[in-house]
């Protein structure tokens, strides 16, 4: 049978300034926007059809929306939405999506980009600890967005210790 399943296509995350957000992944993770689906000065789209496709809370206005891309990974689809019961993004132990990873060739330096255009770097870079993933140089570190997402970075230069277990392998650009 064909699998029909090729990978992941793009994230989607709401921020409450898609313009604010767009200038942050630019300035963080050297993102480009591709298209914009709805301006900030368009209509909305039809609130009934969006709340029945998203699910959205009654009253929820769809105010933004804009695909980017990072080289090499699934796009980021950025959404401003205004709605009577919007809520502070999650936390690692809330139940649902909890971070994104990107991989890093230099992640010191990815680090400090991320820093310096307005991100909350967690710690400094640490061995990744899983004895699945162990390795030379094999590292990640958190970090949080202005608004709230946070994003993983990771490297894994070495190979690690699950490869000699299993023919598959975790994705790497």
């Amino acid at each position: 049978m064909k699998e029909s399943i090729r990978g992941i296509d793009h994230i989607g995350i709401t921020v409450p300034d898609i313009d604010a957000a767009t200038d942050f992944l630019r300035a963080a993770l050297g993102a480009e926007l591709i298209y914009e689906s709805v301006g900030l000065n368009d209509e909305s789209p039809d609130e009934e059809a969006q709340q029945k496709t998203l699910r959205l809370t009654p009253g929820t206005v769809v105010q933004a929306v804009r695909m980017l891309k990072l080289h090499h990974c699934p796009g980021i689809e950025l959404f401003q939405m205004r709605g009577p019961s919007q809520r502070e993004p999650q936390r690692a132990n809330d139940y649902g999506l909890q971070h994104f990873a990107v991989y890093c060739d230099d992640i010191n330096a990815a680090l400090d980009r991320f820093a310096s255009a307005g991100g909350d770097v967690f710690t400094q870079p640490q061995p990744l600890g899983f004895p699945t993933e162990k390795g030379a140089g094999n590292a990640f570190c958190y970090g949080r967005a202005p608004w709230g997402t946070i994003i993983e970075f990771i490297t894994t230069p070495s190979p690690m210790p699950y490869e000699q277990q299993t023919p598959l392998r975790r994705w790497k650009p």
